[in-house]
């Protein structure tokens, strides 16, 4: 194994075997593929019992750029840039931070099927020699799972101090959790739930079609010429208003001078939050791929715990982690208008039948499901205790 560096943040791993033979990676839906890499970053430094590590699974549209700057990251191409440089989560982890990297080994790979560096539908199929795009097979949350664990087989790490996500990184943190019982302590899950809803599953059908009915997306084959752009910020514009609560998004847009150049073929934009939507998904693209979109909201509008982790019902699948010594930290946000408070208290509900006794916290904030990046000392405290031994 190649030695960790602590003081280099973004570090390229790839692997070509999976099992003993060499054979390619099988993935959930029925798909494989021969090889794959995964662009991580890591911070802090892992001790000799290689017991303080703590893996975070970023959400939908982040990095593995978790704390600090990154300005380059080479594999990620022309997407790394704009916002994505900066840590999205700079204020809870970090040093004396409540996830503290000078007593911590901190680890974010970007999820399988990303942009940032990982393998993804836009890298290069080694089979072709061109961009996978359409061949780029289905996903689901429990190959990220089993790809984290892959991951840190190669880091030597056989069990975590804890995993943590948000929001769809909540979905694989408590599927890394369920699926690999042995190899986590604790489980800190924010904003995030146990299966997806009726309600988010049409939410995310919405941005699939908004994608797919783009005159440039052709199937998924786009990378020679333009890219579905127009569809990928429509899908944008269609979630962000889910993640920002509408009295923040009124904050923002009555702050933002109306964009002149906001005209379509017939209608004038003369509304200001009309324009802040507009602004949001003509920005997303410039740092995004809509391959990798679909494939990420896919994962995500099909999954349900128990069938991640081939469970009869979920007191089955969480009496894996009541067996395991597992503890749990779980975040709600009263304005959230992704995850609703009720998802997360249904997770509460099967852990406790299970006989867990998590923490439940609820957050409570104009802010909406976005909370969790704009305001770290909600969470700091809890986040700080939870960890202790």
């Amino acid at each position: 194994m190649p030695p960790v560096v602590p003081g280099k943040p973004q570090q390229t791993h790839t692997f070509q075997a999976v099992g003993e033979k060499e054979a390619p990676l099988s993935l959930r839906e029925g798909g494989t593929l021969d090889s794959v890499q995964l662009s991580y970053q890591s911070w802090g430094t892992l001790n000799s019992g290689k017991s303080n590590a703590i893996l975070i699974f970023h959400a939908l549209s982040g990095s593995q750029n978790v704390t600090g700057e990154t300005p380059e990251v080479p594999e990620a191409g022309q997407f790394w840039n704009g916002e994505v440089k900066e840590g999205w989560w700079d204020g809870l982890v970090g040093p004396g931070k409540a996830i503290d990297t000078d007593q911590y080994f901190v680890v974010c790979f970007n999820l399988l099927g990303g942009c940032y560096g990982s393998t993804g539908p836009s890298s290069v199929n080694p089979g072709t020699g061109a961009p996978y795009g359409s061949a780029f097979p289905h996903l689901s949350i429990s190959d990220q799972a089993s790809v984290a664990g892959l991951f840190l087989d190669h880091l030597g790490i056989e069990r975590l101090h804890a995993v943590a996500g948000p929001s769809v990184g909540g979905l694989a943190a408590l599927t890394f959790a369920t699926n690999f019982p042995d190899r986590v302590k604790t489980v800190i899950s924010i904003a995030s739930g146990i299966r997806t809803t009726v309600l988010n599953r049409l939410i995310l059908f919405e941005q699939i079609l908004a994608i797919e009915n783009d005159q440039h997306f052709k199937g998924g084959d786009y990378y020679d010429a333009n890219h579905p752009d127009i569809g990928l910020a429509l899908a944008r514009m269609i979630s962000h208003k889910t993640f920002v609560h509408l009295d923040a998004i009124e904050r923002r847009a009555r702050r933002d001078v109306l964009q002149q150049e906001d005209v379509l073929s017939w209608y004038q934009v003369r509304d200001p939050f009309q324009s802040y939507m507009l602004y949001q998904g003509k920005k997303f693209v410039q740092r995004f791929d809509a391959n990798t979109y679909l494939r990420i909201i896919d994962m995500w509008s099909r999954y349900d715990a128990a069938r991640e982790g081939d469970a009869e019902n979920y007191r089955d699948l969480l009496t894996r982690c009541a067996q395991a010594g597992q503890r749990f930290l779980v975040f709600s946000i009263d304005s959230d208008f992704c995850f609703y408070p009720e998802e997360q208290g249904e997770l509460v509900l099967e852990l406790e039948k299970a006989g867990i006794e998590p923490v439940h916290i609820t957050v409570h904030s104009d802010r909406g499901h976005d909370s969790f990046l704009l305001e770290p000392s909600l969470y700091a405290p809890h986040i700080h205790y939870a960890l202790r031994d």
